[in-house]
């Protein structure tokens, strides 16, 4: 199979999507209007609320999401086969990822900004808001400290990436200077600070050559460097640093997916993996499994949080939910379609690829799905002419590059998380951005230092694919009651929260069935795993009786 002509065709899929179905969904069940009331405008504080031109947010927003999930999860997933992949990757993101992040983005706008699980208190219980916001809470203590890992395992494997990495960040700042307090258009500067980011890329390994020093830096070093800049990134003012930032990474992001795209175009090569591959040694069932290992590139909780964690606090305009919401998530799904296919179509033949993927073991750990999306999408951007080592490098920067952003928006949104948790309880302390924010690293830290190199989140890693399912779930469980209330129609969130649910209780129990299994070695992952399953069903149980009770209601009334 070409791996070219399945790129068209998925492309047209999300084409099609955003033309008719995201505009069905912004007019008739969101109802939304431009002149509409925003929480940027009406909260505005130069801090979190801080009103943003679309394509700046869009920016920020798409490449907060497009963190290193997204290519690690159909990197591993391809070895169910392309086909499973690649119709998930499609369907998902049509039908129920994008309707999840707008949808998120949506209610947060008309709730003042507040968190998906502050608005579930709102719209379901108090007792839900507590259970949800600690759930989340969770999600996000594991991606910081994952995350930070995943970063400093990128810097130490290629040194020539940490250049070009902390020039962005300089760069960003400066930017953000000249456009807030010098009151400069963004567009040209960017471009400009962009062309520096990938001079800087050119001279990575040079930089490393001259000062060794800096490669000696082990990852569990670089997860302490790298979490102390994420306490730095969450406090300071978003158009400091949050915004600037994040929009070079755009640029960055969508060069990179024109370059594959483009080398996919010349090089035209063919899938190297089998269409199905049912029962690979070692893997879980497809079904519900292949639902909860693309996570990101299909649907995904995490993206909730960001379109109600930040996203919303910056929209100047309520129509432009459309775009950053519904159209943030097809870029997401654009990544996800070329992780499948970098790691399938990127191995030179056949017997490439079934060395790599012989078996769950040999291909889930973290190094082999990396190294996959990153050889398998510098080969296609060297069919361009450039170089495979420079290639490769590009690429590898550009992986670190979405998973800081990930990492500086998920310490945000902890620290809003804790905020929101210690208002409700009263503990007037935790409610300063420096002591929620102090507190959210601080738990990070302590997770990813409990095992040596840094690998502590690693130990809770395996339940982050159903969590961030449990979370879109309850997410579009919340929505559909609110949209019920509203008299809106409902179903279109109500079908995919009840798909999403299904797969991940399902996935959820059969993972806990091993963990216990092996609880000597295990009891870690089936202790937590049974309290997050636990309260997410409460949630989902309650949101349901909530639900029906309404529905029991209006056909009484009527």
């Amino acid at each position: 199979m070409n791996a070219a002509l399945l790129a068209a065709l998925v492309f047209a899929c999300f084409a099609v999507g955003y033309r008719w179905y995201s505009s069905f969904l912004a007019r008739t069940v969101f109802a939304l209007r431009d002149e509409e009331p925003v929480p940027a405008r009406e909260l505005e504080d130069g801090v979190d609320y801080v009103p943003t031109p679309k394509h700046v947010l869009w920016g920020h927003h798409y490449t907060s999401i497009a963190g290193a999930a997204p290519i690690v999860g159909p990197a591993l997933a391809v070895i169910w086969g392309w086909l499973p992949a690649l119709l998930w990757v499609t369907v998902g993101t049509v039908l129920m990822g994008a309707v999840h992040d707008f949808a998120a983005l949506v209610i947060s706008l008309r709730h003042r900004g507040s968190s998906i699980g502050e608005i579930a208190g709102r719209v379901l219980s108090p007792r839900v808001r507590t259970l949800f916001l600690l759930i989340i809470s969770f999600l996000i203590w594991i991606v910081l400290a994952v995350f930070a890992f995943i970063i400093g395992t990128l810097f130490v494997q290629t040194p020539g990436s940490i250049f070009p990495i902390w020039v962005q960040i300089v760069v960003a700042v400066g930017l953000g200077w000249l456009v807030y307090r010098r009151g400069v258009g963004i567009f040209a500067p960017s471009l400009v600070a962009y062309a520096a980011l990938l001079a800087a890329i050119f001279f990575g390994d040079a930089f490393a050559e001259a000062f060794p020093a800096v490669t000696r830096i082990s990852v569990s070093g670089w997860v302490w460097i790298l979490l102390g800049y994420a306490f730095v990134a969450s406090v300071l003012p978003v158009w400091l640093l949050l915004q600037p930032r994040d929009y070079l990474n755009s640029h960055q992001l969508l060069t990179g997916l024109a370059l594959l795209t483009g080398g996919l175009v010349v090089l035209h090569p063919t899938v190297q993996a089998p269409a199905v591959n049912l029962w690979p040694e070692g893997a879980p069932p497809l079904v519900p499994f292949l639902f909860i290992t693309i996570a990101c590139g299909a649907i995904s909780g995490f993206h909730g949080l960001v379109s109600s964690g930040t996203t919303s606090k910056q929209i100047g305009c309520m129509t432009d939910a459309r775009p950053i919401g519904y159209g943030g998530m097809l870029g997401e799904g654009t990544l996800g379609l070329l992780a499948v296919l970098a790691s399938t179509a990127g191995f030179a033949s056949g017997a490439e690829w079934s060395s790599h993927y012989a078996s769950w073991s040999a291909a889930s750990g973290l190094g082999p799905k990396l190294d996959a999306f990153v050889t398998g999408g510098g080969r296609f951007v060297a069919a361009l002419g450039i170089p495979l080592a420079t290639a490769k490098t590009f690429i590898a920067v550009m992986v670190i590059a979405f998973a800081a952003t990930s990492l500086d928006t998920g310490a945000r949104i902890q620290r809003l998380v804790i905020a929101e948790l210690a208002e409700a309880y009263g503990i007037r302390s935790l409610t300063n951005r420096y002591a929620a924010g102090a507190l959210g690293i601080s738990l990070a830290l302590l997770l990813a230092v409990t095992q040596a190199g840094g690998k502590g989140g690693l130990l809770l890693w395996p339940l982050f694919g159903t969590t961030n399912q449990l979370v879109a779930g309850v997410t579009l469980l919340v929505v559909s009651v609110w949209l019920r209330r509203m008299g809106r129609p409902y179903l279109y969130t109500l079908i995919p929260m009840l798909l999403v649910a299904a797969a991940t209780v399902t996935a959820m129990l059969g993972e806990l069935r091993g963990y216990f299994a092996n609880f000597e070695e295990r009891w870690l992952l089936a202790i937590m795993g049974s309290i997050i399953l636990a309260a997410d069903v409460w949630v989902l149980l309650e949101g349901g009786r909530i639900l029906l009770a309404e529905r029991r209601d209006v056909a009484t009334a009527s």
